[in-house]
This record gives structure tokens, sequence and C-alpha cells, in this order.
């Protein structure tokens, strides 16, 4: 890798980013690193919108309550998809504020509602936790969706980046097998984490420097405790066939980038409908950091209009 492959506001970022405590927050106890993110968070200007509908309410999962947020750009609409959005974050990071700008973003650009979810994270919920909270939150929406929304969803779209784009993916492989009460239109799966093993070679190359580290991955995956070869965990462990048609970006300097090629491989070889675009020149994590990266947000655009496109294809509508 050269320093010319690097987007010069990604290079800025990263020269800003790798001077901070935050890039080696391996070396720190959790909480810290929540609080640092926290007051960067604090400091930041609020994200500006023109949606109609910003709301969050709790579910009653499975026992348990869970904080959810709804995004629309209209005040009312007439039947069609639901986006349930699982966000990033190493599953041991990350809430309904880290990607508040993204969620607003996917609405506004998408024309549908949103539902962003705030799983359990780890190490104080490893492994299952959060993708039984994911799948427990696509199950509730499908059936108790049109009360608590006011919409008749016709449809889910499962999204997510990152750790949340594994969660995305895991919920429609259990969704293929034992259906919820109305069916997946798509996935949209940005810059995933597919297979614990590691050993590709953008893992190597890209290890350090580039804000997703090596050194950071272990640290997330030891305190998420998911069992190497579960297939609620590694992607290339299950059947692809009858996954959902599938939009899926990776990041062109992102040690994630050969196991996201990889699994868009897998579906494609399953007879999956895929669209694939990668971010040249961009890292890990960029889709949530558009305020750090003003050039995401085209990539952005572009990702969302694949997305539009594969859902108007379906046969559902």
């Amino acid at each position: 890798m050269t320093k010319t492959a690097i987007r010069s506001d990604v290079q800025t970022f990263l020269d800003l980013w790798n001077a901070s405590p935050l890039a080696r927050m391996e070396d720190l106890p959790v909480g810290q690193v929540r609080a640092l993110i926290g007051r960067a968070r604090a400091a930041a200007p609020p994200v500006t919108h023109d949606l109609a509908i910003v709301r969050d309410f709790a579910a009653d999962v499975s026992g348990r309550s869970l904080g959810m947020r709804f995004y629309d750009a209209r005040a009312e609409r007439s039947p069609g998809p639901l986006v349930i959005y699982y966000h990033g974050g190493g599953f041991v990071l990350g809430d309904l504020e880290s990607h508040h700008a993204l969620c607003v973003a996917l609405a506004e650009q998408l024309d549908l509602p949103v539902v962003a979810v705030d799983y359990r994270l780890a190490p104080e919920s490893p492994w299952p936790a959060a993708p039984d909270d994911a799948e427990a939150a696509a199950r509730w929406l499908a059936a108790h969706g049109r009360d608590a929304l006011g919409r008749e969803i016709a449809a889910l779209v499962l999204a997510g980046d990152s750790a949340g784009a594994n969660l995305a993916a895991v919920v429609a492989h259990r969704l293929r097998d034992r259906p919820a009460t109305i069916p997946v239109a798509a996935q949209f799966l940005s810059y995933p984490c597919v297979d614990s093993a590691g050993g590709t070679r953008s893992r190597k190359e890209f290890a350090d420097g580039l804000y997703l580290t090596g050194a950071c991955i272990d640290w997330f995956y030891n305190q998420y405790a998911a069992p190497a070869g579960d297939p609620r965990f590694d992607l290339l462990r299950f059947d692809q066939a009858g996954m959902p048609p599938t939009v899926l970006v990776t990041a062109g300097l992102d040690p994630l980038r050969d196991e996201g090629r990889a699994y868009a491989g897998a579906l494609i070889a399953a007879g999956v409908p895929v669209t694939y675009q990668e971010v040249s020149g961009n890292i890990h994590g960029c889709f949530s950091m558009v305020a750090e990266i003003p050039s995401t947000a085209e990539d952005i655009r572009r990702a969302t209009a694949a997305l539009r496109a594969t859902i108007a294809a379906t046969s559902l509508f």
C-alpha cells in the first residue's frame, strides 16, 4: 500500500486519530474507551435534518426492554419496506447516538422508514446476546411494527455496518430458516466482519495505522467471545442458498476487506443476487464518519442508490 492510495480527507482524519489515545483502545478499559468516544461526540455539532419523525421507543422483547429509534422522512406513507439498522462498534461500542447521522442519511436517501436497534454489548453481555437481541428485534418489528410505528410494513430490509452487518446477515439467515410474519426483501451489509479466523491479505496489509487495527480486532473479538465457526458469527459457515438479495460494500483500506469480498463471492456462488461495491481509498467505519471524512457522503449515496434498485427489483412490491 502507498500513501497515494489514501484519500486526502481520510489521511487528515488518520493523522488526528493516530495521535489520540483511542488509536490504542485495546490498551484501555472498555469504560474509558466509551467515555472518550462520548466526550468527542458531545463536542461535535448536532446533526441537522428535515425528517418528519425521529422518535425513541422501547420494545418488550423476550422479557427485556430493548431500545430503538424510529426515523422517517414522511409523517405518513403507503405500505412498504422497513429498514432495520444494527450499528457497528465491534460488538463492544456503539449505540443509538453513534450511528444517528448515518440513520438520518438512510431515511432521507432511501425514502423508507428506518428503525435502529440498541442491542446489548460485550463484555457485559457477550455472545450470543447481540444476535439474540438482533433477531428478537426483527421478529418483534415484523409482528408489532404496524402498531409501534403507525406503518403498514410489507417487508424487512436488514442492514448494518461492521459488527452490525454481521448481525444483519445472521438475522437474515435465521429468518430464512424460520421466517418472521413478513418477508425479508434485502440485506445491506457495509464492511461486514465475516470470519473470526482472519489470515486474509487485507488483515495483514492493513493491520496498523488505518483506524481499525489487527490488535483492535482481537480486542473486540476476545470480549465478544463468540465460538469460532459458529454460524451465528462466522458467516461463511452456513449455506448461503436462499439468502435475500444483497448490497455489500467494502472499504479499500480495511483489514476486513477481503473477508467481505469472500462473503460476496459465497453469496454469488449460491445464486443470491448481489450488488458489490468497494469504496476506494477509504477505511473501516467510514459510513458513520461523514463529518470527519466528507468524501464518504458520495459513497453512501452510491450504496443507497444500489439498495433502492435492489428493493425495487424484488417481487414483493
